[in-house]
């Protein structure tokens, strides 16, 4: 029986203990308690969000130290130093637990000013944070932008108290890195890398010579910003890093003879412009009427009593021509202009001719005494560059343009000049030009209507009267000009595309 009561006991026992267990809520681990620790500034508010439905009433340690305002509408929470010291605030969910707890510095005002300052002075600089943490103001944060370096150089001597963590950026790097790779590449360099390890920038490739590879050290370098010492150097102790360069030399030199490099060509390209003008205006008037005489006669005689006698044979007539004036005006103008160009490509110091000639017949004389003869006519260009610095050309050029005049193959001009230039390269020059003018004016000369009547017996007739005006004006331009454009061109190839524009050439 004691041993049925001792069972029944003990099974009743453990029943209640299983329903306590069943009746203790499971912890659903949302109501865990957060430690944070907070630096505020007196005169700087620092704002803090908190991510639960929190109580408004907040127990501060320290009233006195410490000012709370409250935005419930978006969980966010004012810190307010009064004094400088040290305090807790407790926060509690709407539920009454405790969720988050703050452990506030409140820092004297002194380094709030230079926090201002601080602010006020880079604070725009993007990836930089200014703070107060430990008592002491915090300059912290990687620079994004490679000139922004130089501002925080120059401040940092000013603030000896403020403790500077600022570093360079990984993406900086890379477009500092970058811009050294471009600036070798123009230099001929091309061979050498720049990469970054460790935060550190490797220079890597082969080169020719070793003043090569000085010349890639000195170009690195140009690049790099002002100095700012790593975080690991700004230790003490075992955790001071080893002071190592900021670029390290990976480059190889393998000496040998470089090839010439090919002698550069030079691409000339002369032009010839001649304009011609002409203009003749002619007034004139003429007004000599003329006595014609027939074969009619009247004849006076004596007889032989000492008496006048006459006899006529026909009838007494006479005609009158060129009774009315003889007026000619006049007009005439004419317009010419001549373009010839030529282009020759030849190597530095190397003399070069450009010929172009064509050949006119024409004959001489009339009847059994007509000869043939030959007019030549075209363009001569003979010149000798000279490569100088600063991608100028000394030129010697001889140019002659030999030409017909009007329409006339005998008759021919020739245009030519022998000079020595300078002048920079893609760059045109006229080098020689002649301009001449010539203006004549003839007054009663020229005579519209020369007379060819005869009297009787083919002699001239003689005019009643003559009246002659006249005025002869003519005008006559001619100038020529000769230019010249030389191009410094690293094969004889460039500028194939140009020409088969300009005829026009399909493939």
């Amino acid at each position: 029986m004691a041993i049925r009561l001792f069972f029944f006991l003990l099974f009743l026992l453990t029943y209640n203990v299983v329903i306590a267990q069943d009746a203790v809520p499971a912890s659903s681990g949302t109501d865990t308690l957060v430690e944070k620790e907070l630096e505020v500034a007196m005169g700087i508010d620092a704002i803090e969000k908190v991510d639960f439905d929190y109580s408004p009433k907040m127990i501060i340690g320290s009233d006195n130290l410490l000012k709370l305002i409250v935005v419930p509408q978006k969980r966010e929470i004012i810190f307010k130093g009064l004094k400088p010291g040290r305090t807790t605030v407790t926060i509690r969910d709407n539920m009454g637990d405790v969720r988050l707890r703050y452990t506030v510095v409140i820092t004297a005002s002194g380094k709030s000013n230079i926090v201002a300052e601080l602010r006020e002075l880079i604070g725009d600089i993007e990836g930089i944070d200014i703070s107060i943490k430990g008592g002491k103001v915090i300059v912290g944060g990687e620079i994004v932008v490679p000139d922004d370096i130089g501002r925080i150089a120059a401040i940092k001597p000013s603030y000896g108290d403020v403790l500077f963590l600022v570093e360079l950026s990984p993406q900086t790097q890379r477009i500092i890195a970058k811009k050294m790779s471009d600036e070798l590449a123009r230099n001929n360099l091309k061979d050498v890398t720049v990469r970054i390890v460790n935060k550190t920038y490797w220079l890597e490739g082969v080169v020719s010579s070793k003043g090569k590879k000085d010349l890639a050290m000195d170009i690195s370098k140009a690049y790099l910003p002002p100095k700012i010492a790593s975080l690991a150097s700004t230790g003490e102790s075992r955790y001071a890093s080893s002071e190592q360069p900021v670029i390290i030399d990976f480059i190889a030199v393998n000496e040998k003879k470089e090839p010439q490099p090919a002698p550069k060509m030079v691409k000339i390209t002369a032009q010839f412009v001649e304009l011609s003008k002409n203009y003749g205006k002619i007034f004139a008037f003429k007004w000599a009427p003329l006595m014609g005489e027939d074969s009619s006669q009247i004849q006076f005689g004596q007889t032989a009593s000492g008496n006048v006698t006459s006899t006529s044979s026909g009838t007494l007539s006479a005609t009158i021509s060129n009774l009315f004036p003889k007026i000619n005006a006049a007009k005439s103008a004419g317009y010419a202009r001549v373009i010839q160009s030529g282009m020759v490509i030849t190597r530095d110091t190397k003399p070069a001719t450009l010929k172009r000639t064509t050949t006119i017949p024409y004959s001489v004389g009339s009847g059994d005494f007509t000869q043939g003869q030959n007019a030549i006519v075209g363009m001569q260009l003979d010149t000798t560059p000279k490569i100088l610095e600063q991608e100028k050309i000394e030129l010697g050029v001889s140019l002659s343009v030999t030409l017909t005049v009007g329409n006339s193959t005998s008759t021919r001009t020739e245009n030519s000049i022998n000079t020595n230039i300078v002048i920079k390269s893609k760059e045109s020059a006229a080098i020689g030009g002649v301009v001449q003018n010539q203006s004549v004016t003839d007054y009663d000369r020229s005579d519209p209507a020369p007379s060819s009547a005869t009297a009787g017996g083919g002699t001239p007739a003689s005019p009643l009267f003559r009246l002659l005006r006249s005025k002869d004006y003519s005008s006559i331009k001619n100038q020529y000009v000769m230019f010249i454009t030389p191009e410094i061109i690293e094969s004889a190839s460039v500028g194939t595309e140009e020409i088969r524009k300009k005829f026009r050439r399909r493939e």
